[in-house]
């Protein structure tokens, strides 16, 4: 009998601490990649709710279908917000309230950007000047937390730094591009047209003159090679075309080489039943300018479109200028073009 009293005292003391360093639940951290991470404390919660677990267990949380919820989803009793929502506990859509979980302080953004320098988004001077008001950014709206990439075009008509940079509450994201992009000198584009000299846009030159604003993104989009416009298409205002219209600038059709430098057109074959036809263009550049025949009668690419002689006759093509008035006519002098 003695000896079952000394197992049982000898049990019930070893036991003790063991039971005592049992814990099942820890704290849970979730991690950001720009801000010290939210602490959930089991202990404050469980002795809350007198130890409960199904309180939050698989209601809310399933811990069989792990997930991350936004705080825009919180917001809609999602998660957390089952419980913060004003009425069991503090609201997590309580402004005031975001330092209770969010301790810390949040740190710079770096958004690496392709073709220009980065740009560093600053808590600390936004927090400041907004009073410590997160939500202004953070409402589900501008900034939801899921929020992709945006481009500037997309920024212009109020996505995301868009909404309060807009040129009322804060300097505008059109055209204040060295206000976010430090150090920012935009290079050379050089366009490689085929069958033709590069054309190089300097931006130097044009930045020297006029605000990225008045190109971007109204004209151009904020990405190389996006769009390639045809010398016809820059005639009626398109791209270049668009200050390049003999008014605001020199035009963009006619005055090839100041684009197209070192350029000379070479000469043309037409391959016809009746022998080759070949046009000069050396001959003719002596007496007229590309803009007389470019692209009024001839787009900016051969073999686009040919002619029949009853075209011809009738004006089109060559007939416009050879009609025996401004040069020979296309009829009866065969072998002028035709070697024959």
């Amino acid at each position: 009998m003695q000896l079952r009293f000394t197992i049982l005292a000898l049990l019930v003391l070893f036991a003790s601490p063991l039971s005592v360093q049992a814990k099942e639940t820890k704290d849970i951290q979730f991690k950001f990649a720009n801000a010290d991470p939210v602490v959930f404390s089991h202990d404050v919660h469980l002795k809350q709710y007198n130890n409960n677990c199904r309180i939050c267990h698989n209601a809310i949380f399933d811990l069989r279908k792990r997930r991350h919820f936004t705080m825009a989803e919180m917001e809609k009793t999602k998660s957390c917000g089952a419980c913060h929502s004003g009425v069991k506990a503090f609201s997590v859509a309580d402004e005031k309230s975001c330092t209770r979980c969010h301790k810390g302080k949040p740190r710079n953004i770096t958004y690496k950007v392709k073709g220009a320098t980065d740009v560093v988004f600053s808590h600390n001077s936004h927090i400041s000047t907004l009073g410590g008001k997160c939500k202004s950014c953070h409402n589900g709206k501008v900034i939801t937390g899921k929020e992709g990439h945006v481009t500037m075009a997309q920024m212009e008509k109020g996505k995301t730094c868009g909404a309060c940079h807009n040129g009322s509450k804060a300097f505008t994201v059109a055209g204040n591009c060295g206000n976010c992009h430090k150090g920012m000198t935009p290079k050379e584009i050089t366009f490689k047209p085929k069958g033709i000299e590069p054309a190089s846009f300097s931006h130097k030159i044009h930045t020297g003159m006029f605000s990225c604003k008045d190109c971007h993104t109204r004209v151009f989009p904020f990405k190389a090679g996006a769009k390639h416009y045809t010398m016809a298409e820059m005639e009626k205002g398109k791209s270049c075309g668009s200050c390049h219209n003999g008014k605001e600038a020199f035009s963009s059709n006619g005055d090839c080489d100041k684009c197209h430098k070192g350029f000379k057109p070479g000469k043309i074959t037409f391959k016809t039943d009746s022998g080759d036809a070949t046009f000069s263009h050396d001959f003719h550049l002596g007496m007229y300018k590309c803009i007389d025949c470019h692209t009024k009668l001839f787009p900016y690419k051969k073999g686009v479109k040919h002619a029949t002689m009853g075209q011809m006759e009738s004006g089109a093509s060559c007939g416009a200028c050879h009609n025996a008035k401004d040069a020979f006519s296309v009829t009866g002098d065969c072998e002028k073009c035709h070697k024959m």
